[in-house]
């Protein structure tokens, strides 16, 4: 029985790899086929209807509205001008200074990151930052990695991922908060090699400038977009009330909320740019929401008693229990997360942590350790996740050109992880 879920589930990515079905609807149909391989009822307890898709379907809920949260926070940031301000004030800063203004436009993307991920962080950062960065002689796969390497930089910081690590692993946060805080080094440091190797290897490229604007405001402050500086600390509101106070993850996000509109907008305007940009983020979470109710169901799918009972001798057959062997195997496999391949997290990854853990192969904070680190390689190297797409596209470079150059890097941070997970949790 193990063996045709295995082969059920090769079905599935080879039918998210084709297109031939969206992620979301791939992994719920993924989660029945499963079910009911496993001897699963239609009804009742353990059974398709009612555990998999009734209770399924919710279990991420918390994630879910995180994600909406931080892409309200996403939706403000734009609006108000606080993500541009930050970019210019850095392009400012660096002058013509190629190194100076790439390693500027990075800190941005990553504080950008620990707010919202996906392509909406590579607007907010990019828009401004990739011309910015050609303009002064980058060049454009470059620049397109700079913005992704700083977003995944972020993204140990990133509220809504700790959330989603939280409720999908059943992990307390501040368990997920702690390996977050082991894996940021060795993503910064990916980030900052990345700028600093790639602009001097690849050398100045003046190819491309930014268009002047076709109508002109009447003030530099609504020409440039800028924001008081004191708006510029929005980003931080949440991490310091989650990190220094450990308040809970959704009243901190809100706190971002609040504080980008109370810094930036005037009473009478504020309830019209609430709720505008509370609609517009509803059209910026959907697409993630759909795929968190997939995972919820598909979580809930490979955790009912029979699919563990079949799944776990074949798993634990080829599960390295070795801590070397474990670094060794899993770092092999880092290209398997591409491409929605079976190890990415947000597809039939999430399945397979739900495996490890249930059947007791690994502890699940050891798991944490493989889906976070396999998660920055996707966030950054994937040529079919959004935020590389318009990354790429934006810099007129395609997502392969980028894959190519950021992988090593990224490669490199996913081994730190694994290293990490192996000396502490193995």
């Amino acid at each position: 029985m193990g063996v045709v879920i295995l082969l059920v589930m090769a079905a599935g990515v080879a039918a998210m790899l084709t297109r031939k079905l969206p992620t979301g609807f791939a992994l719920v149909l993924l989660a029945v086929a499963i079910a009911f391989i496993a001897g699963a009822p239609l009804t009742g307890e353990n059974s398709v209807l009612d555990t998999v898709l009734q209770e399924g379907a919710p279990a991420l809920a918390a994630t879910m509205v995180a994600i909406l949260l931080g892409s309200w926070l996403g939706k403000l940031l734009d609006e108000t001008g606080i993500a541009g301000t930050l970019v210019r004030k850095i392009v400012e800063f660096g002058g013509d200074r190629p190194v100076v203004v790439a390693l500027g436009v990075l800190a941005v993307s990553t504080l950008v990151g620990t707010v919202t991920g996906s392509a909406p962080a590579a607007m907010l950062a990019g828009i401004i930052g990739i011309p910015a960065m050609i303009a002064v002689g980058i060049p454009k796969v470059t620049a397109a990695g700079t913005i992704l390497m700083g977003i995944a930089a972020g993204m140990p910081f990133e509220l809504p991922i700790w959330q989603f690590f939280s409720t999908a692993l059943e992990l307390p946060i501040p368990t997920v908060r702690g390996f977050m805080l082991k894996l940021f080094p060795f993503a910064l440091a990916a980030a900052v090699l990345f700028v600093l190797i790639e602009t001097r290897r690849r050398g100045v490229e003046h190819a491309w400038s930014l268009k002047s604007a076709s109508k002109k405001p009447v003030s530099r402050r609504e020409q440039l977009g800028d924001a008081p500086w004191y708006a510029l600390l929005t980003p931080v509101v949440p991490l310091v009330l989650a990190l220094g106070f450990e308040v809970a993850i959704l009243p901190s996000m809100l706190a971002g909320v609040l504080y980008a509109l109370l810094t930036t907008t005037r009473p009478r305007e504020m309830n019209k740019r609430l709720l505008r940009t509370l609609y517009g983020a509803f059209e910026v979470a959907a697409a993630p929401m759909v795929l968190f109710i997939a995972i919820g169901i598909l979580l809930a799918a490979v955790k009912l008693p029979g699919a563990v009972e079949s799944l776990e001798p074949l798993v634990k057959a080829v599960s390295p229990q070795n801590p070397v062997l474990f670094v060794l195997v899993f770092t092999l496999l880092v290209p398997l997360c591409l491409y929605r391949g079976p190890l990415n997290v947000f597809g039939l990854g999430a399945g397979i942590a739900g495996v490890l853990i249930a059947a007791g192969i690994y502890p699940a904070v050891a798991v944490l350790g493989l889906a976070t680190s396999y998660n920055q390689v996707f966030g950054v190297s994937d040529p079919t996740s959004t935020q590389t797409v318009w990354s790429a596209q934006y810099a007129g470079v395609t997502p392969q050109q980028v894959m190519l150059r950021t992988l090593p890097y990224v490669w490199a941070v996913a081994l730190g992880g694994f290293c990490v997970t192996a000396a502490t949790y193995l």
